[in-house]
């Protein structure tokens, strides 16, 4: 019984490891072609709802980006918190800030939608990037730098968006978790399988928008602005990465496990409307986390009741030769995205996910109601 485990562990490991030598490699050792300087003009674009004090850092900084023809365009979505007050008391100070109020909410279209959608229509310049109120730029190149990786033949570009660093387990496990959605999904659209961004930090040319016909076939699902969009738009051909650390933006997390886990389950709802292949390629890669950490454990058990130091020992080989090449591999990617989590975490991360795919593959599996916010 425990032999054949044993195979049926081997097995799984090596489903893991071809995503990570076919997947997760490219990522590691990807090298940006040099890019021209960037001359197209960009157009910014922030949604915001009872953001005032978040709008009061982020507004100073995309409005002195080092680019030479851009606009900030914010949409302000029925804020009542004194945004609208602050943005009319200080926008003569911005050179680039444009401000847009929505007073309406329609019942065709959830509200953030609605928003990104105004702004692509009001926007005056082609290529749209878009970020959120709790987001920092990490440089004045943030622009420039999501531009040059975009290039003249591409339409998207995928940036990073990782979280601040705090004390504390939550923030260590989300700051893990970003991480590793982001080797996943760079890493993906590096082989052609683009399947998601983040809306915290992407953008794309506006006539993929339009041609598209923006949000319509998902106007109503909270969320699914970036990754069910992307699942529509994007394709081996048109997509780039941005691994420039100047191009990050930086995000504050959630503090509370409680704020955390309705951000969680509302982003993971929108799984479901993925393309299937995107569906089966992320239920292999998770699937078979979850069952490399339950028979390893199974086989522990029943190697330490048995005492059986064979069984023990190719355990022991198979599990060190397993975590040294996602060592290799995730401390290599983890210094291309500035370093975010301690190489000492990689393989503690290894666990928490395995935790972390059956919550919310149980949770995501029972439960998909739509959030009614959008922040």
């Amino acid at each position: 019984m425990t032999d054949l485990l044993l195979y049926i562990l081997m097995a799984f490991v090596s489903i893991q490891l071809i995503y990570y030598m076919l997947f997760f490699a490219r990522l590691a050792f990807f090298s940006p072609k040099p890019a021209a300087a960037p001359q197209e003009g960009v157009s910014v674009l922030v949604c915001a709802w009872n953001e005032r004090e978040n709008l009061e850092e982020l507004l100073p900084l995309l409005d002195d980006q080092d680019y030479p023809l851009f606009e900030v365009i914010l949409l302000d979505d029925r804020s009542d918190d004194g945004s609208e007050e602050y943005i009319k008391a200080h926008i003569s100070q911005w050179k680039h800030v444009k401000y847009i109020r929505i007073n309406e909410r329609f019942d065709h279209i959830t509200p953030k939608k609605y928003a990104l959608t105004v702004g692509m229509k009001q926007a005056r310049y082609p290529v749209a990037l878009m970020t959120d109120a709790d987001c920092r730029p990490q440089s004045d190149q943030w622009i420039s730098a999501m531009v040059a990786a975009m290039g003249a033949e591409k339409d998207i570009v995928l940036g990073f968006s990782p979280y601040y660093r705090f004390p504390g387990l939550l923030n260590w496990f989300i700051r893990c978790e970003t991480f590793y959605t982001a080797v996943q999904y760079l890493s993906f659209s590096l082989a052609g399988f683009t399947y998601m961004g983040v809306g915290r930090n992407i953008g794309y040319r506006r006539e993929v928008f339009f041609a598209n016909k923006g949000f319509y076939r998902h106007n109503r699902i909270y969320g699914g602005d970036d990754d069910i969009f992307m699942n529509e738009v994007a394709t081996a051909r048109n997509t780039s990465i941005c691994v420039d650390e100047r191009a990050f933006a930086y995000s504050y997390p959630k503090t509370s496990w409680h704020d955390w886990y309705r951000q969680k389950t509302r982003h993971l709802s929108v799984s479901q409307f993925y393309r299937t292949r995107n569906k089966v390629l992320l239920a292999l890669l998770s699937g078979a986390h979850v069952m490399i950490w339950t028979l390893a454990l199974a086989v522990l058990g029943l190697g330490i009741l048995f005492r059986d130091w064979h069984i023990l020992s190719m355990l022991g080989g198979i599990w060190g030769g397993r975590w040294l090449i996602q060592l290799l591999l995730l401390a290599r990617i983890n210094n291309k995205l500035g370093r975010t989590l301690g190489w000492y975490s990689i393989l503690p991360m290894d666990f928490a996910l395995y935790l972390y795919y059956i919550v919310f593959g149980w949770i995501n599996f029972t439960k998909r109601k739509p959030r009614t916010t959008w922040n």
